[in-house]
């Protein structure tokens, strides 16, 4: 029960501490709206025990992807949240990839973000080579560097253009880096 207090009480105590700031560690206003979108690469491989894992010789499913992304982030104070769609063209043996997640972190130096995700996805396996289509909860972790971060600060402005790096599991069944460019809007 005392947990559950703390936890509780910590929880309560978030929004307060974010709301007396009046600015983000940019310099851009504490509270918003932040939409953008973004293309990403990256390469997914399932475990050969997941539901993807029974299929042909192989005995799992993998592939690369190119995926776009849109969303929009909510700052409050130095922490956000957010929520993105993405959707994601595979080869090898994935054919597409589409989802939703809510992310939630804290803003990083001058213009950067670190998060964690969760989130539902679609994965439709190329039936010719016999995946079938599953979907399941995602998971993920993840980092925005901005322009001031890696010295570019005059060259996009605050938010500009940010390099993404991130970590997603499907189900704790699959590890999936994914990097490209993420454009606020």
């Amino acid at each position: 029960m005392k947990t559950f207090l703390l936890a509780a009480a910590a929880l309560l105590a978030l929004p307060t501490a974010a709301m007396a700031q009046d600015s983000a560690p940019d310099g851009s206003p504490a509270f918003g709206f932040e939409p953008y979108v973004g293309v990403l690469g990256g390469y997914d491989s399932y475990d050969k025990l997941s539901e993807f894992g029974t299929s042909g010789n192989r005995g799992r499913m993998d592939g690369a992807l190119i995926e776009g992304v849109v969303g929009a982030n909510v700052p409050l104070g130095p922490v956000f949240v957010g929520v993105e769609g993405n959707a994601a063209k595979g080869f090898k043996d994935i054919d597409w990839e589409y989802g939703v997640k809510g992310r939630a972190g804290v803003r990083a130096g001058d213009s950067g973000l670190i998060y964690a995700s969760a989130g539902y996805q679609w994965v439709n396996g190329k039936g010719k080579r016999g995946f079938a289509d599953r979907s399941d909860w995602i998971y993920g972790v993840g980092l925005e560097v901005g322009p001031k971060d890696i010295g570019l600060g005059g060259l996009t402005g605050n938010s500009g253009v940010r390099l993404r790096l991130q970590a997603d599991t499907y189900d704790f069944d699959s590890v999936r880096p994914m990097a490209g460019l993420v454009f606020h809007l």
